[in-house]
């Protein structure tokens, strides 16, 4: 008996098995993404093998690429507008990477200022501690909310870098830069005393936007506007000299005592009664503060009656004004331009005071009366006037937002906002009320609070834009337009007209704050009244919060801060200074300085380079961060300190609506990552028109997750057809192709996309990008290659000419797209590129582009013309039964002859059995091969 298991016999009812005769596709790469899961994995990876050190290194002498990151408020989770924003930074990044750029791109964070402080002041409120607060001195009351805002801002740093981490973004978050820190705090007041050197601070009593919630001024850049319903009233002001009046309209008051003939005088040339002087304001509140009206010299006003009131109204605002309040009878007694008015006095309304018709060029006749109401302690244009014509910036208004002791007794302790109404009832009861309704207007609101602000007279520290420089004689402001006008490019380009009309219009820069949260700005008052602040003493205070950082403010003597300062080697030292004598103001920087000194305390301090390539944020920042940067730089160093700046749109739900959480359609970026995972939500930014608002949902993420997907399955095709290719020989394979090969087709379409993919990230284009590597995936290399070239692959032997120069160019069109995906979605091409290259510590992100050079046959155009062709035929021929179109063969005429050379591809092209170019054949003919073997 043998020991032998007998070999079983075949059944012959059982189907044959080609498996073991065929090439079948094989890789780890696969179909499954499992983002959720294998992302952090990659994350620990690139962690682990120090990758943004290594490119640090390994880029040591490459050319560097500047590139700058805006800080965001670590006050809370990142939310849709992180990920926008942060996602399209790192596509520059790893798009500068490939191209085998040095970047150090070092990530940062906004910690201090009123967003923080607010915050944090609500939940002490809430906790019941302010009141505790308030018993304390002015010193350790600014302590104790220093402590309180340094925490929380630095636990916000530490959740949003986590989350920035997990978007996959690459930086160099293990030496981040923070506002607060003591190192950044000096660079920012580098920066302020090259402006002082430079003629453009000042310190000046002028109004600005004034938070009443938050007791501080506020710059524009710190302003929302929303509706808001507000009082709008017409009032008269009585003039004092009813003679000067009639005679500036051509009118007399008094009859001439020599004149006995009266029955042939005519009324109409006299003014037997005192006119007013009509104004219109949407904030009655500044009336106590009225100090002139202003008119336009070239304007033409009326005296005129309405309904029995003799007034003056500019003449094209006569029939306006008359139609709003109702009025019955209008009639016009004489005109006379406006520059006739000025010099003109009048009689205010409820306080004991006259003031001037003065002249200004901002009076239009568009809305009001043609009579401005001049608060010169309560607007920038009044301010201007009353600068002019030399009057006070007179401001009742005290910081808790009531009226002081300066306002008739009526008014006094009372907020501006229920004056509002009692004053409009006062003017009624007095009889200057011509007029008044409610109006919905867009009113500016602290963007903190969200309440409305005011402007209001005090006594801060400016940024003078027109102001000449020392250096050449020219204004910030004229300095900053010609940048805009030809040093800096913009993306899009209605930027520079965005830029240039707010830089035209922009006010003096108001960069002291009221609060506690902040760097202090080093001033101190001298024992006589007098303010003393040097360029030499800021720069002595630099050096000590170096090294102490800037709560030593709040904490030393002024002698212990100046320790580093020398009077005698000032030369704008004050005469007979005594240190000793001298006290700290507790102004603080309006946050926007010190984010718009970043390009010094971290590109210039960290020996980045400067200027930056380009900065990236939202829209919003042409009027903050952009032009909050750009001013000091150029003050600083003459210089823009970006060459371009890149602009994206707000996040809005489907519908076009803001995200509020009040409205209910914000979405989480937390449920996304856990949803989709980082790559499809990259995939997702790299898709949209960033330069517009941009609609988000959860169906467009599943929408570019299904993209995604049709990229990763031809990925994975083309590596799982790359089992046991030796890549060593990929350069000889290719190089002994055919120009009219099936091969030499796809790379030269691979090129062409390599080279649309490169430019357009260069140009921030990275919806051009995704889209060309979408479709070289999807259409190129899924519809046609793949397709072609499948049967050749499966059932050609292993180390057959034609199989292997297939796989020699699919091995060097995945790593192509290994690359051209890297910066989008940088997990999915580095766990491709690991399968390519069959070795777990390789990593895609250490690499470069390697430019794709493959001839190609011009004549590729006609065979792409003939496939489709060939296509319509075989649909055709189903009606005859041909369904499968390997059951088909095509002839095709002599006048293709020219395409002999490419035969051998043709049939896989064509997607049929057989291709003949036949000498008697007359057009493109479908043959029904089903009779033959395939």
């Amino acid at each position: 008996m043998s020991d032998s298991t007998p070999t079983p016999s075949p059944d012959p009812a059982a189907k044959p098995s080609y498996k073991d005769s065929l090439n079948l596709p094989k890789t780890s790469f696969s179909m499954k993404a499992n983002l959720i899961q294998s992302e952090p994995q990659s994350l620990t990876r690139w962690e682990e093998s120090h990758l943004f050190g290594r490119l640090q290194t390994s880029r040591e002498h490459a050319e560097p690429f500047v590139f700058h990151d805006g800080p965001p408020y670590a006050n809370g989770a990142i939310h849709m507008g992180h990920l926008l924003n942060k996602v399209l930074k790192d596509f520059v990044v790893r798009g500068a990477l490939m191209e085998g750029r040095r970047v150090r791109y070092v990530p940062g964070w906004d910690t201090h200022g009123l967003p923080i402080e607010h915050k944090v002041m609500t939940e002490l409120h809430e906790k019941g501690k302010t009141a505790k607060l308030d018993t304390l001195e002015p010193e350790k009351r600014h302590m104790a909310i220093r402590r309180e805002c340094a925490a929380a801002a630095t636990k916000f740093i530490g959740l949003q870098a986590l989350q920035m981490k997990r978007l996959l973004t690459i930086a160099d978050y293990a030496d981040p830069y923070y506002t607060l820190m003591p190192v950044y705090e000096a660079k920012t007041l580098e920066v302020f005393a090259d402006l002082f050197d430079q003629g453009v601070v000042v310190r000046a009593l002028k109004p600005v936007h004034w938070s009443i919630a938050n007791k501080t001024a506020l710059a524009e850049a710190e302003l929302e506007y929303e509706d808001r319903q507000d009082l709008s009233v017409y009032v008269d002001f009585e003039a004092s000299d009813r003679a000067k009046v009639a005679a500036a309209f051509g009118l007399r008051a008094e009859l001439a005592e020599s004149s006995d003939d009266t029955d042939e005088l005519d009324e109409s040339q006299f003014l037997d009664v005192t006119p007013s002087f009509m104004i219109w304001t949407t904030t009655p509140w500044t009336l106590p503060a009225n100090l002139a009206i202003a008119v336009h010299e070239r304007a033409r006003y009326s005296l005129v009656e309405i309904d029995g009131n003799t007034t003056i109204v500019a003449s094209e605002m006569v029939e306006k004004v008359a139609k709003k309040a109702g009025a019955e009878k209008v009639t016009v007694r004489a005109e006379t331009d406006g520059a006739s008015l000025v010099g003109l006095s009048y009689q205010h309304p409820f306080c004991a005071r006259t003031g001037n018709i003065v002249s200004a060029d901002y009076v239009t006749l568009e809305d009001g009366t043609g009579l401005v109401h001049t608060a010169p302690g309560h607007g920038a244009d009044d301010y201007r006037t009353g600068l002019r014509v030399g009057l006070p910036a007179y401001c009742p208004v005290r910081e808790d937002g009531t009226y002081d002791d300066s306002v008739p007794e009526w008014l006094r302790g009372k907020s501006i906002w229920t004056a509002n109404a009692e004053i409009t009832e006062h003017l009624r009861t007095s009889g200057h009320l011509f007029y008044d309704h409610t109006f919905t207007h867009s009113y500016p609101h602290d963007w903190r609070s969200k309440t409305p602000v005011i402007f209001r007279a005090t006594e801060q520290w400016f940024i003078g834009v027109d102001a000449p420089m020392k250096r050449d004689g020219v204004s910030l402001r004229a300095r900053a337009l010609r940048a805009v006008e030809s040093e800096i490019a913009f993306t899009p380009e209605w930027g520079r007209n965005r830029m240039r009309g707010m830089l035209e219009s922009r006010p003096d820069w108001c960069i002291s704050r009221q609060r506690s949260w902040g760097l202090p700005i080093p001033a101190f008052r001298c024992a006589d009244g007098s303010t003393f602040m040097t360029s030499a003493s800021i720069r002595a205070i630099s050096k000590h919060f170096a090294s102490r950082g800037s709560d030593a403010w709040f904490s030393e003597t002024p002698v212990e801060l100046l320790a580093h300062y020398d009077a005698k080697s000032d030369p704008d030292a004050p005469a007979h200074l005594d240190i000793t004598t001298l006290t700290k103001f507790y102004d603080i920087f309006d946050v926007w300085f010190e984010a718009g000194s970043s390009w010094n305390a971290v590109l210039r301090a960290r020996n980045i380079g400067y200027p930056s390539e380009l900065y990236l944020e939202g829209s919003d920042q042409h009027r903050g961060w952009f032009q909050l940067s750009l001013l000091p730089a150029l003050a600083a160093t003459g210089i823009p300190p970006f060459k371009r700046l890149v602009t994206h749109g707000f996040i809005v739900d489907k519908h076009g609506k803001k995200m509020s959480k009040s409205l209910g359609n914000t979405i989480e970026v937390e449920a996304l990552l856990k949803e989709f995972g980082a790559d499809v939500c990259r995939w997702w930014v790299a898709g949209t028109d960033y330069e517009n608002d941009i609609r988000a949902d959860t169906e467009f993420f599943k929408v570019a997750g299904e993209s995604y997907r049709k990229v990763r399955n031809t990925v994975r095709f083309l590596l799982s057809n790359l089992e046991g290719y030796d890549a060593t020989e990929t350069e000889s394979i290719l190089g002994g192709i055919r120009d009219t090969s099936l091969e030499a087709w796809m790379l030269a379409q691979v090129a062409s996309v390599q080279e649309v993919v490169r430019s357009a990230i260069t140009r921030c284009a990275f919806r051009e990008a995704q889209q060309a590597i979408f479709t070289l995936c999807n259409d190129v290399l899924s519809s046609v290659y793949c397709a072609a070239t499948k049967d050749r692959l499966y059932c050609d032997a292993r180390n057959s000419a034609r199989r292997r120069a297939t796989q020699a160019a699919m091995f060097r069109a995945t790593d192509a797209i290994c690359r051209m995906l890297a910066p989008f979605v940088p997990h999915t091409a580095d766990e491709a590129y690991r399968s390519l290259m069959r070795d777990d510590t390789a990593c895609i992100h250490l690499e470069r582009h390697h430019s794709v050079i493959q001839p190609c046959s011009p004549r590729w155009s006609e065979v792409l013309a003939l496939r489709e062709v060939v296509h319509a035929a075989l649909e055709r021929a189903k009606e005859r039964g041909i369904d499968n179109s390997l059951d088909a063969g095509v002839l095709l005429p002599e006048t293709h002859g020219h395409l002999a050379d490419f035969i051998d591809d043709l049939p896989d092209l064509l997607g049929v059995s057989r291709v003949i170019i036949a000498r008697d054949q007359r057009e493109i003919e479908v043959v029904d091969l089903r009779d033959q073997p395939r």
